[in-house]
């Protein structure tokens, strides 16, 4: 399924856009503008990301499977339907204890 060319008047399912790959993560950039973007991810079970920090605010939600998103030091095991905001300069790390997919929002500006 393709990126529609008009969103949101065209209905799409997010996660259909991103495929699963062996012992990989996947990425699919759906909207990259100044202020934000829209990113979908499908970890393969046992693929992770490590700690990091970022300098904008950000909002994962998973669509699909279970995951766990570290923050502050702190592990949060979320699944289908939950979200969870990652302040900025806040370190996080992605862990996949089995397949899952998230669509990451980035806020680039206040």
């Amino acid at each position: 399924m393709s990126i529609p060319k008009s969103i949101p008047s065209e209905r799409f399912v997010l996660k259909s856009m991103v495929e699963y790959a062996t012992d990989s993560i996947v990425s699919k950039i759906l909207l990259n503008k100044k202020v934000g973007s829209l990113t979908l991810f499908a970890f393969d079970a046992g693929q992770k990301l490590s700690e990091h920090t970022a300098p904008f605010d950000a909002v994962v939600e998973i669509i699909e499977g279970r995951g766990i998103i570290t923050l502050g030091g702190k592990p949060r095991e979320l699944q289908t339907g939950d979200c969870i905001i990652m302040p900025a300069n806040v370190s996080h790390a992605v862990e996949a204890p089995e397949r899952f997919k998230m669509l990451l929002t980035m806020i680039r500006s206040d």
